[in-house]
Parts: structure tokens; C-alpha cells; sequence
């Protein structure tokens, strides 16, 4: 559908109503009613890989499946709790 074609929206009394209408319709078919949004991303979280011995990884992977976490959940919690130990 072209954009001079586009539907106009309802007008909704809810969020719940709005949930619900996107749920049966295409936000496509109505993108010239829509508000742009603007949002600030904060993405100065860093990572770091780390080497684990294989046996060792086995092992975090059966416990982590044991807990029903992934090893990174499991591996944050344990140096997590380990680190407050020592300080």
C-alpha cells in the first residue's frame, strides 16, 4: 500500500486498546499516523571472554543445566558472590 494510501487510525481510551488493535493489524498500514519516537541507547556495558578448560566447561554446562540458567548467568552469579567474600 503507498504511503498516500495508508489507514487512519481509531482512536483508542487505553494502552490495552492499542495492544490489542496491533495484535489483528499491520503497524505497516498505518505508519504515516504514527509519532516518530526518539530514545538515547546507553551501550557502555563491556564483556570479556575468558578461557575455561574443557572438562571444567563441561561441568559448568551440567550445572547450568541443572539450574536452568546459561553458564554466563551461572558464572556471574558464582564470581559475583565469590568476589564478596574476599573483599
Amino acid at each position: 500500500m503507498a504511503e498516500s494510501e495508508t489507514e487512519k487510525l481509531p482512536q483508542f481510551n487505553s494502552h490495552q486498546e492499542v495492544v490489542e488493535f496491533f495484535d489483528t493489524h499491520d503497524m505497516g498500514e498505518y505508519k504515516s499516523e504514527l509519532p516518530e519516537a526518539f530514545f538515547d541507547i546507553d551501550l557502555k556495558r563491556n564483556q570479556y571472554l575468558v578461557s575455561v578448560d574443557g572438562y571444567l566447561m563441561g561441568k559448568l554446562l551440567e550445572v547450568a543445566k541443572e539450574q536452568q540458567v546459561s553458564v554466563e548467568v551461572l558464572l556471574d552469579s558464582w564470581l559475583k558472590e565469590k568476589l564478596l567474600k574476599a573483599s
